[in-house]
């Protein structure tokens, strides 16, 4: 695209209409990213009231996880089929019919199987939320609308375990579930007066059921055995080990179907424009960046300064905070220079935010602590957020379905990968110091950056070439 475009479309303004309806596709995506954070503060008092094991009760947490992965490859057929508008307002009723069952669970795998119905649903619910704002704006004022769906990605997962902390502490775990009744049924009302619920495909081929098989195997068993492992610090183990050497066979033979399949669930022909393949692979990089620090900075806190569950979560609202306020003008620069060089110079800020962590540890003075979360949050937002624009700017409006769900399924991955790499560092450096060894995962942390920037300047040159 050239820059003339660019110059063009910064000044194109976007109706209100379209504004609103970022605004309820960003409610619901919000919903849907909380509940993935806000259980996880609860899950010691589920065992004890259910009366499980915490191992039986992290089926909770896994069950869900899973089922993202589960549902995730088919949200593309299915707003082709269904039309995206219906796929987002089915999806985030059975979100809330799901939030329902959970609540009333009397027993661990009553709720382990309703958790399930609810990752089932909230997979497919970001995917076509993403589809219904791009098709409504078109790829040249795209940027600025998806930051607005950034913002509730992002400050969903922040607030959800301060949240979740506050429930559990002033009331019981049901209502952990509870909250998404009012909020799912206030989404809906506003997705039935204002999401567009009308464009289908008329010939969206047969659904490819050994392409879904396959994916649907591969992408949450590769998932599932990244996050085991990063919980138990190793992925040597047969338990963590299995699942990871499963999924990539699965995900090897289900790219080796796509290419001879007429009507493939995920059209991976898409990875033949540079730019959107350069888009892609550094929403998957920028992903284990993001995500993988969403693990080591709460256990940064707790462990490394003995800082309480609650307490770690207020901590970190300065870090959810900085991207929230910077996501719209990250925006307006992917709309004016691409989402390549944004991306570059925030993973620029992103690693020089991290540096003073690798190097002090567990030592930096509070203040300083929090000005660089802040900071942090703020080169997150022109880091991670801009890659993703792309990669559905470099597509046409009736190939959305499948980029949304591409995209959403690397930033899975790249986040589980990234997650399992710091957490195994962390658990093997520390018996030789508490200090030393988040010196060392921040080091990591700092090197993926650098990683980042690669791939960002990658990206920059696919778009300037295309």
């Amino acid at each position: 695209m050239t820059t003339q475009v660019r110059a063009s479309a910064r000044d194109e303004a976007i109706p209100w209409q379209v504004w609103r309806l970022a605004l309820v596709i960003a409610f619901g995506a919000f919903i849907g990213q909380l509940d993935t954070s806000i259980v996880n503060v609860g899950l010691d008092t589920i065992a004890t009231d259910l009366g499980a094991g915490l191992g039986e009760a992290q089926w909770v947490a896994n069950g869900y996880l899973i089922a993202l992965g589960v549902s995730l490859p088919a949200s593309g057929w299915l707003g082709r089929r269904f039309g995206v508008g219906r796929v987002w307002m089915a999806s985030l009723a059975a979100f809330a019919v799901a939030s329902a069952l959970c609540a009333l669970a009397d027993n661990v795998w009553w709720l382990v199987a309703a958790r399930v119905l609810q990752g089932l649903s909230a997979g497919v619910l970001v995917p076509a939320g993403q589809t219904v704002l791009g098709q409504a704006v078109g790829p040249h004022r795209l940027g600025r609308v998806m930051a607005t769906l950034g913002i509730a990605v992002t400050l969903g997962p922040v607030l959800g375990p301060v949240l979740g902390g506050l429930i559990v502490h002033a009331g019981s775990w049901p209502w952990l579930f509870l909250v998404n009744l009012p909020l799912g049924g206030l989404g809906l009302w506003l997705g039935w007066r204002y999401v567009p619920r009308d464009r289908t495909d008329d010939r969206p081929g047969r659904l490819d059921w050994p392409g879904l098989l396959l994916v649907s195997v591969g992408v949450p068993l590769l998932v599932y055995g990244l996050t085991v492992a990063g919980e138990r610090g190793s992925i040597a183990a047969p338990e963590t080990l299995a699942p990871v050497l499963v999924g990539l066979v699965a995900l090897a033979a289900f790219a080796g179907h796509t290419r001879r399949a007429a009507h493939p669930i995920l059209n991976l022909r898409l990875f033949a424009s540079r730019a959107y393949a350069a888009a892609t692979v550094t929403t998957a990089v920028t992903g284990a960046i993001m995500f993988g620090a969403t693990l080591l900075f709460p256990l940064y806190f707790q462990i490394g300064r003995n800082t309480s569950v609650i307490g770690t979560g207020l901590t970190l609202i300065p870090l959810g905070l900085g991207t929230a306020l910077l996501l719209p003008l990250s925006g307006r620069l992917v709309d004016r220079f691409g989402g390549g060089v944004v991306s570059l110079y925030g993973m620029l800020a992103a690693a020089a935010t991290t540096a003073p962590f690798a190097i002090a540890g567990t030592n930096l003075p509070e203040p300083l602590v929090l000005a660089l979360l802040l900071l942090r949050g703020m080169a997150l937002a022109v880091a991670v957020v801009p890659p993703g624009i792309s990669a559905y700017q470099a597509v046409t409006p009736q190939q959305l379905p499948d980029a949304t769900t591409q995209v959403n399924i690397l930033q899975r991955v790249g986040g589980a990968l990234g997650g399992a790499a710091l957490t195994v560092v962390l658990a093997h450096e520390l018996p030789g110091g508490v200090n030393a060894a988040f010196q060392t995962a921040f080091s990591w942390l700092t090197v993926a950056s650098i990683l980042g920037l690669a791939s960002a300047a990658w990206l920059t040159l696919a778009e300037r070439r295309s």
